[in-house]
């Protein structure tokens, strides 16, 4: 099972990170299986960074195998959608932007990728879905599918060009504005709608 997360896909985080234009194409990278963290648990901040940011973003998972789908035919290669968290190391991102070298380190560390149940499309709005998070009970990020640069039927089409997508691959589409730290004790909840997909803290 793969795990492929999508950068740069909402052009107000792209202005928050101080990046310029849009991609021409989806840009993507991998975290582990590691990475999942499931049912609510507690996220623990790791020891190795000082600076540890939260990234909301919608999850979808792959139901057929495939490679090099056309983007008419990739609705077809999904059903469900969740609600994840990429968490980012930024400080060693940054390090590692500096020195040129690739920054796995950053986004692939144990339990940096969160992760609700699945629900079905139709029942969350199809092609057309909101989401939020708060963070201390307050709305830190909002967004709709409608904001992506890059649709999930365009990135399925991409990617597959590049490597076989696999039943149980899991997809997560970028983030929008609103990017921010966490810190121990620190109480982060997510919704697809007004449907509460997951609710943990960082301990």
């Amino acid at each position: 099972m793969k795990i492929i997360c999508i950068g740069w896909n909402y052009d107000d985080h792209n202005r928050e990170m101080s990046r310029d234009g849009r991609p021409e194409a989806p840009i993507f990278f991998l975290k582990p299986d590691t990475a999942l963290l499931r049912d609510n648990k507690p996220f623990f901040l790791p020891d190795f960074s000082e600076r540890v940011e939260y990234e909301c973003e919608l999850v979808y998972r792959i139901d057929r195998i495939g490679k090099n789908i056309a983007e008419r035919f990739a609705h077809r290669y999904y059903s469900q959608v969740a609600l994840g968290i990429d968490f980012t190391a930024r400080d060693l991102q940054a390090e590692c932007r500096r020195s040129g070298s690739p920054w796995a380190i950053a986004k692939a560390f144990d339990n940096s990728a969160v992760i609700s149940e699945f629900v079905d499309l139709q029942a969350v709005g199809g092609q057309h879905i909101g989401f939020s998070l708060y963070k201390n009970g307050s709305q830190v990020q909002s967004a709709s599918t409608d904001d992506m640069i890059f649709t999930i039927d365009k990135i399925i089409a991409y990617v597959s060009r590049y490597m076989t997508l696999k039943i149980g691959d899991l997809i997560y589409t970028g983030t929008p504005s609103g990017v921010g730290t966490v810190a121990i004790g620190d109480n982060l909840r997510g919704l697809i709608g007004d449907k509460e997909m997951f609710d943990f803290f960082v301990r």
